[in-house]
């Protein structure tokens, strides 16, 4: 199965602990909307992801900063059936409240940040995370565009795709021309 395994964070209850080990599509949007304390964590699938810019429906992905803040607008069968997210995601979801200097927004990206932690077990940025941001840097440099600047985050995100085998959903297909060959890009 590759380098990751499927964790099994527990969520403490009154009077029992629960092992959670994947958040289906449904349970996930269910949680988003109702807050509870079990977390999610996927290792990546047992395939190489293929060339597609706009794939058909897959059972796991790995869903973008984008796709988490528009999370209660998008229609469920969009997704794929097991949800992870990038530490990164959760990383920029962390400076959203410190972003804006209206107290409403701010409220909003804290409840929403809020949401995620207690939803996901964030896929780690590691050492092949690492090696497959090298991989996107060369094939986003090799287009003419810039690998660094406003969107190196989101090329960090898509390392952690590539890394773990999982496709990339996203609301923002655009920010990821160029890689297409590389790791599965889902525009929802």
């Amino acid at each position: 199965m590759g380098s990751l395994s499927a964790s099994f964070p527990l969520c403490v209850g009154i009077d029992s602990y629960v092992p959670r080990p994947l958040w289906r599509r449904s349970e996930a949007l269910r949680a988003w909307s109702s807050i509870g304390c079990e977390r999610t964590s996927i290792g990546p699938p047992d395939r190489r992801s293929r060339l597609v810019a706009e794939a058909s429906r897959v059972s796991q992905g790995l869903i973008d900063t984008s796709v988490i803040i528009d999370l209660d607008q998008i229609d469920a069968w969009q997704l794929p059936g097991e949800l992870a997210i990038s530490a990164l995601t959760m990383a920029e979801l962390a400076a959203g409240p410190h972003a804006t200097g209206d107290t409403a927004e701010r409220a909003r990206r804290q409840d929403r940040l809020q949401r995620a932690e207690a939803t996901f077990d964030p896929l780690p940025f590691d050492a092949d995370s690492a090696r497959a941001y090298g991989r996107i840097y060369a094939a986003i440099v090799e287009t003419g565009r810039k690998a660094r600047g406003p969107r190196a985050v989101d090329m960090l995100i898509a390392a952690t795709a590539l890394a773990t085998n999982l496709p990339l959903y996203t609301r923002n297909v655009d920010d990821f021309r160029g890689i297409e060959h590389l790791l599965t890009i889902v525009g929802v």
